[in-house]
Formats: C-alpha cells, structure tokens, sequence
C-alpha cells in the first residue's frame, strides 16, 4: 500500500503520515526531509541558494527515487509536490492520494510561529500578510489538491478517519 498525504503546509502531512504508517505497519517517508538529507542543505537554503526552480526539481528527483525504494510506504508530500513536474499524476497511478484540507484560519494558527523559517510564507509580516499568502497559495494549487481521490476535510483528521476512508475507498475502488 501506497498512501500519499497532499495539502498546504501546516495541514498536518507529516504529523498524521508518521501515525499511520505505523498503523498499518509501512514505512513513513517525509519528502521534505528526504530533500534535506539528499541535498545536504534546508530547504530555506536551497531556495536561497538555487531558487524555487531548483528545488522543485530536486523535490521531483527525490519523489521518483522514493517511490523507487518503497513498494509499500505512507509519504507526506510538500504542500507544492502535486502541482509541478507531473508530480500528481504519478502519486495518482501508483498509490492512494488523499488531501488534507484544513481551513485557512486554522492553518494561520499553526504556522505563524515558524512562518519565518518557511520561504514561500517568510515575507509575510504578520498575521494577516501570513493569511493573504495563503490564500493566494491555495488558490492556485487547489485544482491539483481537488484531483485527489480522498479528502478529510476536518481541520484535525484523525486516524481513525483516514483509516474508515481508505478501507471504504477500497472496497469501491
């Protein structure tokens, strides 16, 4: 099994993945920190260094080779992984994409104490910067988010949740 967890940053990707895999027993894989590993640099770095371009190639080169390596894993993808190098339609022909859509209120309160460490919202000043970067954000990359065959909408989704959707997209899938 192949599950890949899609959304914007601060849905919970990471947190919920490392949870489930141990679940069902998979290996968790976190991409952003696969790119770190591989390129030996942060992902602040890279962007400063080489540019959003650079590191979404590097992003697209690290999805393949993990996919390469694990037959079966739980993956939490960068909020923009599904959206550039045809990322999203090979999460969509290997495995079990699911979208974790958190409103955008909610994401402001998880990620405004580390906003500065993340380099797509770093520029945004306060609160409300923070909010309108993100929503702009959303918006471009909802019609990828929206191809994905699952979606917990709750703000925290559970387990438990992802499990009861999983089993009940397999069985009419």
């Amino acid at each position: 099994m192949r599950l890949y967890l899609i959304g914007m940053p601060g849905a919970g990707k990471s947190t919920l993945g490392r949870t489930l895999a141990l679940g069902y027993g998979v290996p968790f894989v976190d991409l952003d920190e696969e790119i770190v590993q591989r390129e030996q640099r942060s992902i602040s770095e890279l962007f400063a260094q080489e540019g959003e371009d650079y590191f979404r190639q590097c992003e697209a080169d690290a999805l393949r080779a993990v996919l390469a390596r694990h037959p079966a894993l739980v993956l939490a993808t960068g909020g923009g992984t599904p959206c550039f190098h045809h990322n999203l339609e090979l999460l969509l022909e290997t495995g079990l994409t699911l979208y974790l859509a958190v409103p955008v209120p909610e994401l402001v309160r998880r990620l405004r104490p580390a906003a500065a460490a993340r380099p797509l919202l770093a520029a945004a000043p306060d609160a409300a910067a923070l909010e309108a970067r993100l929503h702009e954000t959303l918006a471009a990359r909802q019609q990828f988010y929206d191809r994905a065959p699952l979606r917990c909408t709750a703000p925290t989704c559970s387990p438990e949740t992802v499990r009861r959707l999983v089993a009940r997209y397999s069985t009419t899938a």
